[in-house]
């Protein structure tokens, strides 16, 4: 068989007699080594031997002579060269068992049968052979299709001089190391084949080759083109990129970004997202079924990329980008399907951009891709991938991944990986919009609960602030407020609900109301505080999930109750679980709150303190919540210690004192709404205040009303003169007819004319419809018909009837 005949040539007989003389030479023999038989018989066979010494293991007795062994030995060629070749020796026996010789058999070192040198030349990877200093030996054919030279063209070259140009510095470095070290290698590189702008990439196998003595002869190699392979992997890793680096933010313009900065260079080198204006407001985007390809569509550019000026440009949502009617764009969010343009068919030029493959088959693309479309080469596009922005059902957009400094075409693979990026985005930019959107409504709600104008009052000179959280977070519950009170005084209020988002914001609202209820029976901080708590369990127990109903979280609340009366300069406060107010001296000293928080509310069955401190006129009140002075870079203590730093007296405006604290002391990554509120407090001239002691004998009526009506004279309020006369003569006969002593009468000039009849008695009047012949019960209508309000509030010593009259 011709298989057998390539085997067996050139392989070379020879027959030794037992003194290691020639006595028979074949024709293979002449092939291999060129001596013909006339020129070798009779000659000693270690004349053949360029070392007579065998290198084959033997005994030290057979050495120099023919023994039974196989080896490599180096032989003497007739032009002088040398050949090493395997050499077999085979014992010759007579009949009678004396030995006659040696056949000996001689084969080239490395032979293999022609079948395997075929299956190597014609092996797909590429093959090659090098010599210690770099230059080829041996080449197969696919080596030579990679290198775009022939055989003849390679052998003997030096690979660093042969090709000069690719400077492939990573891959002849590695094979020199080989070839000093011994140690094989294994390397993947990128590069550009010759004759093809397209990239590859290859893995290369290196190893050294030996000789029978251990010397390094050569180093070979062997590679395959992994490109599609390889560049499977580099789409995973942007895959992983986009996995943490899409949706980092709750911000749509900021998600924007990010799908406009991960692919670019690896995968593009411009990429534009265009968002609907309804998008970027929160709202409600187009249904994916309202489209159709003949209608032009308005979007805005909200992030731009490009590898090129390694910048973002995000023009913003006033800046209009159109697409015409039957445009890309047009179609592809008419259709729901992505499109890929290139300037020219697949593979014209050379290879696919990332080698052949899969990918690289027309079967493997959608129907209608790829369009070959020229047009795009005159923006400076090689290709151009347009993917429609979709979630939830909505149409959220559209983004375009584009190449211009790089000829490689897109693949369907690249398809799949843009559509994976826009598809990871899009879900990220609704749930940023979603968001925008709830926080929008609970900021909307919260702004609406908290006071939009703070009331006007005598006793402080007020000032406020508050501010969401950053854009990362949800609005918070916090709250303030201004309850002016009977007597001139005044409320102060600040608290912070449990949570975030509406649930929060509604709380508060609840809340708030709640404390301006309760202010308003004139109940003291620490009683406020636990009718305040009460309401807040109640309310627990109310918002239990019932049904299908989700359950709406826990619900409890902080709360700091203050109130500043201007006629003895006195604070009264008590905290529910709430930071105590700086207070800051008008010497620029702080004044210590010798009280402790009491526990937050909604917890019940526990004591809220009040604390009273007695404050110079002119004294700085700090009223705030945790998110003004806590964060995750500092604690609450540090951060008290820089609002106390920050408060400065000399400071006229308390408004511009709420800008530079809020400056200042805000974290600068906000995760908590803040709300601060700045009283300076102002105290009652003592001229304004007039008082008397009644004694509790009916008598005395008329000397009261006197009294009333000559200091509202002195005060020069004679207009107010008979509706004094009138309202005391009705408080102080009730107080002496129902109180019980002390009665005590005082009139305050404030902003209103106050009346307040006080006596120990803690029965409050009612205020009643009379019959037509009742004899009592109108004296409390008349007080309110006359009057700008009236009411009762209860003291430590009995209670206190108030009414106020409005001054002209």
């Amino acid at each position: 068989m011709e298989m057998a005949t390539e085997r067996d040539a050139p392989t070379a007989a020879v027959v030794v007699d037992p003194d290691g003389m020639v006595s028979g030479w074949s024709e293979g023999g002449r092939l291999l080594l060129g001596w013909t038989a006339q020129e070798t018989v009779g000659r000693p066979v270690t004349d053949l031997l360029v070392d007579p010494r065998p290198e084959s293991p033997e005994s030290p007795e057979n050495r120099g002579s023919v023994c039974d062994s196989t080896g490599v030995v180096p032989l003497r060629h007739r032009d002088g060269s040398t050949v090493d070749a395997v050499v077999t020796a085979h014992p010759l026996s007579g009949e009678d068992g004396r030995a006659l010789g040696h056949v000996v058999t001689v084969q080239p070192w490395g032979r293999r049968p022609v079948i395997a040198d075929r299956a190597f030349e014609q092996c797909p990877f590429a093959l090659g052979v090098y010599d210690p200093e770099l230059r080829f030996l041996w080449v197969n054919s696919s080596a030579c299709r990679v290198m775009a030279h022939s055989e003849e063209q390679v052998l003997g070259e030096k690979y660093r001089e042969l090709f000069p140009q690719l400077d492939d510095m990573a891959y002849t470095n590695r094979l020199s190391e080989v070839a000093r070290t011994g140690e094989p290698a294994r390397l993947i590189t990128v590069f550009r084949p010759l004759g093809s702008n397209y990239a590859n990439a290859w893995a290369t196998s290196m190893w050294p080759v030996r000789d029978g003595e251990g010397r390094i002869r050569a180093i070979a190699n062997w590679g395959f083109d992994m490109s599609a392979e390889y560049w499977a992997r580099q789409r995973l890793l942007i895959l992983n990129e986009a996995s943490g680096g899409i949706g980092r933010t709750l911000d749509v313009i900021g998600t924007a970004r990010e799908l406009a900065r991960t692919p670019v260079p690896g995968f593009a080198d411009l990429v534009s997202v265009d968002l609907f204006d309804e998008v970027l407001r929160g709202e409600e985007p187009p249904s994916a079924s309202a489209f159709t390809p003949g209608e032009a569509i308005a979007l805005s550019r909200a992030a731009q990329h490009s590898a090129k000026e390694d910048t973002d440009r995000a023009p913003g949502p006033t800046t209009s980008v159109g697409h015409a009617p039957g445009s890309i764009a047009a179609r592809c969010m008419a259709t729901g399907r992505s499109a890929v343009e290139l300037v020219a068919e697949p593979g014209q030029g050379g290879e696919w951009a990332f080698g052949p493959g899969l990918a690289a088959d027309p079967a493997h693309w959608p129907p209608g891709n790829p369009l070959i479309d020229g047009s795009i080469a005159a923006d400076g596009l090689t290709g151009r991938i347009t993917v429609p922005l979709r979630a939830r059902g909505a149409m959220l957009g559209v983004v375009a991944f584009s190449r211009r400094d790089r000829p490689e075409a897109f693949t369907a693979d690249d398809l799949i990986l843009a559509e994976e990026l826009t598809a990871k985005a899009a879900v990220a930019i609704d749930n940023a919009r979603r968001y925008s959107r709830e926080r929008t409504t609970a900021l909307t709600l919260q702004r609406s609960l908290l006071p939009q104008g703070l009331p006007s009052q005598e006793a402080v000179e007020v000032a406020s602030r508050y501010l969401p959280g950053g854009s990362g977070a949800e609005v918070g519950g916090d709250w303030f407020d201004v309850v002016p009170l009977s007597g001139a005084r005044v409320a102060l209020v600040v608290g912070d609900v449990v949570g975030h988002g509406l649930y929060a914001s509604a709380s508060m609202g609840r809340l708030r109301t709640a404390v301006r209820t309760l202010a308003d029976i004139d109940l003291p901080p620490d009683e406020l505080l636990t009718h305040l708590d009460d309401l807040i369990i109640h309310l627990s127990s109310d918002l239990q999930p019932a049904g299908h109903f989700e359950p709406t979280g826990e619900f409890g609340a902080t709360c700091l109750y203050a109130v500043y009366d201007p006629v003895s300069r006195r604070l009264t406060l008590a905290s529910a679980g709430h930071p105590m107010p700086l207070i800051i001296s008008p010497d620029s000293t702080r004044t210590s709150v010798r009280a402790q928080p009491g526990p937050p509310l909604g917890i019940g069955g526990l004591p809220f303190e009040a604390t009273e401190v007695e404050l110079p006129e002119g004294s700085l009140l700090a009223l705030y919540t945790d998110g003004l002075v806590k964060s995750r870079e500092r604690d609450v203590d540090q951060g008290i210690a820089e609002l106390q730093r920050v408060l400065n007296h000399s400071v006229t405006s308390l408004e511009a004192l709420c800008d530079t604290v809020m400056e200042a002391v805000l974290p600068e990554r906000r995760t908590d709404d803040a709300a601060l509120l700045l009283a300076r407090t102002r105290a009652l001239d003592p001229h304004h205040v007039a008082d008397w002691d009644i004694e509790p004998d009916p008598s005395q009526v008329p000397r009261a009303r006197k009294l009333a009506v000559d200091q509202v004279d002195a005060w020069g309020l004679e207009e107010a003169s008979f509706v004094t006369e009138l309202v005391v003569s009705e408080l102080v006969t009730n107080a002496i007819r129902y109180g019980e002593p002390p009665i005590r009468l005082r009139l305050i000039r404030d902003t209103s004319l106050i009346c307040e009849i006080s006596d120990a008695s803690n029965t409050a009047p009612h205020l009643r419809r009379a019959r037509d012949f009742d004899e009592g019960g109108r004296g409390l209508l008349l007080v309110a018909q006359l009057t700008q309000g009236w009411g009762t509030r209860h003291t430590a010593g009995g209670k206190t009837i108030w009414c106020a009259q409005t001054l002209p």
